[in-house]
């Protein structure tokens, strides 16, 4: 057996001229998940939720006895004090009569802005049948509805006249339509874009430097709720509370039915994994991710309320409006 000492010493490894070791590539961070933005999912899947007819049922039911037992007590209330004061009595019963028929104005309220999402969802089969048939007098009541449905938006008036001067010497329907869209839809685009863009940079900003449970749901619910409607606002459809949570729940179930609502694809993993602060902070990669899906939300709930489809090249870029959103709330990646 050798009892010579072992001749293994340090060894000197020698670099080329010119490499840094300092610019390496960081080696990657395979346990760490990637960002799923599971805000969004959460808030997609509530909203898509559809309540049984038995839950359905059991709410009505509910809200119907509580509305009789608060009505009973009110009057017994009015009554009891008419009887020790009239005067007084008489007062609460006047507030109370003034609360209902302020009840009852909200409710009109709400009934006329179904009416409105009705008409423009109408205009809107109407004109993709228009589209579909070619046919040029269809295309021409396309047209006077759309006159009729922004003749009180100052906004539209140059827009409008241009489009009354032009429609007559116009002879194709797919040409009528698209003088329309361009005349009429594009500024209206351009403001619903500016709150896709708002809201995806709330919701992506409260994600990233909120850390409380749940509050980056309640944000993007609450956003995605007030953009949708801000939108259909934009394009006509004035919308009460049930009107917005009707607008709601329609976007969501269209994209939770096509898979669209997903942080799986090229797009939104590009997004993710693109910035230098998703790389080192996982809550600012889910920022970025719930702010990428509340711009799909945005283009989907765009398409949901226009009166007209989208003409080719039209659709706006999911990821044009992502960038504009986070550009200058994150860094960008050097």
């Amino acid at each position: 057996m050798s009892t010579e000492p072992s001749k293994t010493g340090p060894v000197l490894i020698e670099f080329d001229d010119g490499v840094d070791v300092t610019e390496a590539a960081p080696v990657p961070d395979l346990m760490a998940p990637a960002p799923t933005g599971q805000a969004m999912q959460v808030t997609a899947q509530l909203a898509a939720r559809k309540p049984s007819r038995l839950t359905r049922w059991f709410w009505a039911l509910v809200g119907m006895f509580v509305s009789a037992a608060v009505s009973m007590a009110a009057w017994d209330f009015a009554t009891g004090l008419v009887a020790r004061n009239l005067y007084l009595g008489w007062a609460v019963m006047g507030i109370g009569a003034a609360a209902l028929l302020l009840a009852v104005m909200i409710v009109l309220k709400e009934l006329a802005g179904l009416a409105r999402l009705k008409r423009v969802d109408g205009l809107k089969m109407r004109a993709e049948a228009a589209v579909q048939a070619h046919e040029m007098g269809q295309a021409r009541s396309i047209v006077d509805a759309l006159l009729q449905l922004y003749r009180g938006r100052e906004d539209l008036s140059w827009g409008r006249d241009s489009l009354r001067r032009q429609r007559d010497e116009v002879l194709d329907a797919d040409a009528l339509l698209a003088l329309a869209e361009s005349a009429l839809m594009a500024p209206l685009d351009k403001a619903a874009q500016r709150e896709v863009e708002a809201a995806a940079r709330q919701v992506a900003a409260v994600t990233a430097l909120v850390p409380l449970a749940l509050a980056d749901v309640v944000a993007a619910l609450t956003s995605n709720l007030r953009m949708i409607r801000r939108i259909a606002e934009v394009y006509g459809g004035r919308s009460g509370t049930l009107g917005s949570w009707r607008l709601f729940r329609a976007v969501m179930t269209h994209l939770v039915a096509t898979g669209a609502v997903a942080a799986g694809d090229d797009l939104i993993g590009t997004i993710a994994g693109g910035g230098a602060l998703a790389k080192v902070s996982r809550r600012f990669g889910e920022g970025i991710v719930n702010g990428a899906l509340t711009a799909r939300v945005g283009v989907a709930a765009m398409e949901v309320c226009r009166p007209l489809p989208f003409g080719e090249g039209r659709r706006p870029s999911v990821a044009g409006l992502v960038k504009r959103a986070l550009t200058g709330l994150f860094s960008k990646e050097r």
